[in-house]
Parts: structure tokens; sequence; C-alpha cells
């Protein structure tokens, strides 16, 4: 029985809903190729001479409209992919090898070159043997059409269809932070940072059917419907990556690292020891330029990174402090906005 199951579909029930849209778009994306092309080759062409689709291209088609989300089926993927692919086959067929040999070898280093160029890209394998059994006779022209302005046509037919039926495609890329720096933005902050989520799905093969962004939004959420706030501490939610200012910076520097990286508060430190806070509305009315960092601070009181995220809301809720230090043994190791508070308060209000 245990083999039975084992030996029985994998996937869960998907609804006729979702079906139907995947199946109508891509039908869809492979006439509106097809038709594309042939506008391209000009009113002579009758397609009969010169294909407008190959049949990878339904593969290619399944992926980029059933499972938008994959990055297997994202715009770099098939495009990349496709034509690497093609490629490889044409550059193999010029070496005069045997027709199983040329076709297997075609397919081997076609999957090879997708890997290295992070392309990989299913149909990619159907497109390297098709094109070592069509054997083009015209290879420059069989890889700018159909293969890769076919590709491009049918990614973006796919990119106004999903958007159009609610999907997301290309799928969600990790945001930079608009501070400037490696921090995840507040709401995702007590998963694992990206790297490591990378690295878990790299040696889990896994890499291949979710992303790290993906992956991260369905582990936030599924702490938020778990466990709220409990077990939160400042670690899980603190800024790591500071910008610091020393005790000695002068107004206009001081001035300038605020309008960068458009934060409210900012860490003055020395030897990495935690001296105190500045605070940006410090700044406003102040031009003398002989004034320093260590003029404008004020000693608010640091919290360990154990603290509790309930005392973390209250002691931000005070409104006395933009944010709070976080230090160990002295040193600065992080900080906790009040934007981190608004995160959190969110994301248990939303559990």
């Amino acid at each position: 029985m245990s083999l039975w199951r084992a030996l029985g579909p994998a996937m869960p029930w998907a609804g006729l809903g979702d079906a139907l849209s995947g199946a109508v778009g891509a039908g869809l994306g492979l006439v509106v190729t097809g038709a594309g092309l042939l506008v391209l080759a000009g009113p002579t062409s009758t397609g009969l001479d010169h294909p407008f689709l190959i049949a990878p291209f339904g593969a290619s088609a399944l992926l980029i409209f059933v499972v938008p989300n994959s990055p297997l089926a994202q715009p770099w993927s098939v495009v990349v992919g496709n034509g690497l692919a093609a490629g490889v086959a044409l550059l193999v067929l010029q070496l005069g090898l045997p027709p199983l040999a040329t076709d297997g070898l075609a397919v081997l280093l076609a999957i090879i070159a997708m890997a290295l160029a992070r392309a990989m890209h299913p149909p990619g394998g159907a497109v390297a043997l098709f094109t070592a059994l069509a054997a083009p006779e015209a290879p420059l022209a069989y890889l700018l059409s159909p293969v890769l302005l076919g590709s491009l046509v049918l990614v973006l037919t796919g990119l106004v269809w999903n958007r159009a039926t609610g999907s997301a495609n290309p799928f969600h890329q990790p945001a930079p932070s608009a501070h400037g720096t490696a921090d995840p933005t507040p709401d995702r902050r007590h998963p694992p940072p990206p790297g490591a989520l990378a690295n878990l799905l790299a040696r889990l093969r896994l890499d291949a059917n979710i992303g790290v962004e993906d992956l991260t939004r369905l582990i936030t959420a599924a702490e938020a419907a778990t466990r709220p706030l409990a077990g939160l501490t400042a670690r899980n939610l603190m800024s790591r990556d500071l910008v610091t200012v020393a005790p000695d910076t002068p107004l206009p520097a001081l001035a300038a690292t605020f309008r960068r990286h458009r934060f409210k508060t900012l860490p003055m430190v020395q030897d990495g020891h935690y001296l105190g806070l500045i605070a940006e509305e410090a700044l406003v009315g102040v031009s003398d330029p002989a004034l320093t960092a260590a003029d404008l601070s004020h000693p608010a009181a640091p919290t360990s990174p154990d603290t509790s995220a309930a005392g973390l809301v209250q002691r931000l809720a005070d409104g006395r402090e933009q944010a709070l230090p976080i230090t160990e043994a002295g040193q600065l190791v992080g900080l906790v906005t009040r934007s981190d508070r608004i995160a959190l308060l969110a994301r248990s209000l939303t559990a």
C-alpha cells in the first residue's frame, strides 16, 4: 500500500478554475506567439517552409501559464534556457557525430549550459533534442526565430495573462533596503536570512521549485498563524547592518548621512561601543559646522538581544524614543525601531 501511495499523485488537487485559467492562457499564448512570428516573417511566409512554433513551446507554455511562480518558469529561465539549448545543439551538429551521439550530447551539454547560466528550463532539453533531430539548414535564422523570438513572445504573453488573472510572474525577488543596508524589511526579519534559505534550498535540491522570497513569505505566514508574538525577542527583530557615526562626526557629514539613508535615528559608537543615539530632529535649526555628533546625541538606554517582543513594544510605545539600541557587553549589535514595532503589531493582528 505504501508503494502504491508513493507511485500515486504527488500534487494536491488544483482547483478547476486555476487549471482552466492556465490551460486557456497556454492555448492563447501559443496562438499569439505563432501569429506574432508569422507577422515578423513577412507576407510571403506560409509556415510550411519555416516553422513558427516548435514542440517544446508547448511545455514552456505549461510552465509559464500553469505554474508561473516556479523558478523554472521565469523569463530568464525560458528565454535564456531555450536559446542556450538551441545554440548548443547547433554547435554539436557541426561535429558530424552519429545521430544518436549527437542527440545525447546536445541534451547533455544543453543542461550543463543552462545550469551554468542559472537558466534551468526543462523544455530546454526538448529544444536541444528537437534541434539535433531537425538539423535546420539555416542555423542562425532558426536560433533567432522561432527559438529566441518565440520564447520572448511567449514570455511577454504570459506576463500579461498572469497579471490579468492575479498570478505573480515574474515571481518576487528580495527587495533591496530603502536605507542602503543589507537588513531585510521589518516584516521579513524573523525568518532565516535570504542567504541561509538559499543554501538550504540548494542542499535539499528544492531551489528549482521555489524562490527564496516566496519561501520567506511562506515561513512568515506560517509563523504568524501559529505564534503571533510568543517567543520572539529583539534578536529576531533587530536590524544588524547598522549605519553608525563616531562622536567626532561633524554636522555636515551627519546631515548627509541622514539624507542618504533616510533614517530617523543614528547610533553613535566608538570602537563598537554604544555611546548614544542621535535623532534627526536634533539637527533642525542647527547650522554651526563646528558641532559634532557628540554634541547632538542623547543617552538612550540600551536593551539586550533577549528582551521579549512585548517588552520592546512597551518601551517604544511611550513615545520618547524612535529606536532602541541592542547591546551585548557594551557592544552595539542591533537596533529596533518604531517601524519594526508597527510590523510586529501588524503581524499579530493579521495572524
